[in-house]
């Protein structure tokens, strides 16, 4: 019974990587991976020897960035961040993964490494997808330029969306520690940042997300002083140098995620757009 669940999952995979790749044209920033399709295994690539180059360079070849991964503790809390508080809109939802292919596509490389510490692999953060004992959901949100991709970890018996999650968020959330993350969301041009930072502190905390926390330009004690802070301290405005129109603030999403809202007028725009132009003509002259 084990395996005939096993080879369900495998063959489920590829209609999600079919559907996670037609988005690829919606989307223009972010980043994730997406699982290889069943069946498909190195050793094809072996046998007929080097990967054949499709021509022209590598950065020729990269359409742009699919989506941007998040794994979270709780899916149903972060699902509604993501789409009733920020107003992005699911795309598709899949879950249950579990299964030898899934397993060694997600988490070979930490495997590896427990194996050579002689540690039990739970105690380092990898869950037992292999033998089902631990199942993997999946989100995915579309924004305007952004596609993010909600992934939960759970134990078997545990519900999809509101049960508990395999393990606990990492106590260290400095977004100076190598290998950190973060989300950047482009806020319109019109748009009273400040205010907009305000307003979705308030919109979190009415949802009971009091751990929805954006930083303030001015030094604080406390979450309580924090909130006394200003309005015009909710965001830094740069306004000189080559990052001038260049408006930011950092804050932590429901699950502890690091988020960065952004706004970019005047020079510093103008040095993006002018930027991504060039890149298109440098391409197409290599290709």
């Amino acid at each position: 019974m084990a395996n005939e669940q096993d080879e369900k999952r495998v063959t489920r995979t590829p209609n999600r990587r079919q559907a996670v790749q037609s988005l690829a044209g919606l989307t223009l920033v972010s980043v994730g991976s997406v699982t290889p399709a069943a069946g498909q295994s190195g050793a094809a690539h072996s046998a007929a020897g080097a990967i054949p180059k499709s021509g022209g360079s590598l950065g020729s070849r990269i359409r742009g960035v699919q989506h941007f991964g998040v794994t979270v503790q709780n899916m149903n809390r972060a699902f509604e961040f993501y789409t009733e508080v920020l107003g992005g809109t699911e795309v598709m939802r899949d879950g249950d993964f579990q299964g030898e292919p899934i397993h060694n596509t997600l988490l070979l490389h930490e495997e590896i490494a427990a194996k050579q510490q002689h540690v039990n692999p739970r105690t380092v953060g990898i869950p037992d997808l292999r033998h089902g004992a631990q199942r993997l959901d999946v989100r995915f949100v579309q924004f305007d330029n952004l596609v993010i991709e909600l992934l939960q970890y759970r134990d078997q018996e545990q519900p999809e969306g509101s049960g508990s999650s395999f393990a606990p968020p990492h106590e260290r959330t400095s977004p100076a520690y190598p290998s950190s993350t973060h989300i950047c969301f482009y806020i319109k041009d019109d748009t009273d940042f400040d205010q907009f930072v305000h307003d979705l502190e308030a919109e979190s905390a009415r949802r009971g997300m009091t751990n929805v926390k954006a930083n303030r330009t001015r030094a604080a004690a406390s979450d309580v002083e924090r909130l006394k802070a200003p309005l015009d301290s909710n965001t830094i405005k740069i306004t000189q140098g080559r990052s001038n129109g260049w408006s930011l603030i950092y804050c932590k999403g429901p699950e502890g995620e690091q988020l960065e809202f952004v706004q970019v007028l005047g020079q510093v725009k103008q040095t993006f757009d002018g930027s991504l132009e060039q890149r298109q003509k440098g391409l197409n002259s290599k290709a």
